[in-house]
């Protein structure tokens, strides 16, 4: 079993962190080193200031899984590369300090590996949060309401609705989140400042 860490895009970045997924799809890696099913892998991201953001392990693609039924398996070129998180750090990624990324994909010793893997705290525990998001719908039903709150939260999405998120039981400590950041949205503070 061999370490690696896997350079992901700023936008791909933001994306990790918009949505929650099970696992990062990387397609497009060419080279001759490339990390197998069961290897360790640290994803970082960031051009200014890189840090490690997930850590994970590769598994299967469905590019890997022969069907025995298809004489000719399609597809020139390896498949996408398929890590499972192990570990997120999206919101606050571990500095990769001296780590020069030569390359999108780059094995590490198992040293290194070892040293920035140990900075990715292990998720704390979990607890209940209130997640709301309000709109005011104009419609002729309740049910074309709902259909139109659902197509302006897929056409806007997080990029422009605010989402609302306070702990189970503590509705005062509510915060409003843009873009995966918590975002002020009180119109007197802006115009204090």
């Amino acid at each position: 079993m061999a370490q690696w860490a896997v350079v992901i895009s700023d936008e791909r970045h933001e994306a990790e962190r918009l949505f929650h997924h099970d696992t990062l799809e990387l397609t497009g890696l060419e080279g001759p080193e490339r990390p197998a099913t069961g290897d360790d892998v640290l994803v970082v991201a960031g051009r200014e200031q890189p840090g490690v953001v997930a850590m994970g392990r590769v598994v299967p693609s469905a590019a890997d899984e022969h069907d025995p039924d298809d004489p000719e398996p399609g597809g020139d070129g390896p498949g996408p590369l398929v890590v499972r998180y192990l570990r997120r750090s999206f919101d606050e990624p571990v500095p990769t300090g001296r780590l020069a990324m030569a390359a999108p994909v780059s094995r590490l010793d198992a040293d290194t590996y070892r040293e920035l893997a140990d900075q990715v705290r292990p998720p704390a525990d979990r607890q209940t949060w209130m997640v709301s998001l309000d709109l005011p719908i104009e419609a002729s039903t309740p049910a074309e309401a709902v259909r139109l709150f659902w197509s302006y939260v897929m056409e806007l999405g997080p990029r422009e609705l605010p989402t609302f998120v306070s702990p189970a039981g503590d509705e005062l400590a509510m915060q409003a989140f843009v873009l995966g950041e918590e975002a002020n949205l009180d119109p007197e503070e802006d115009e204090d400042e």
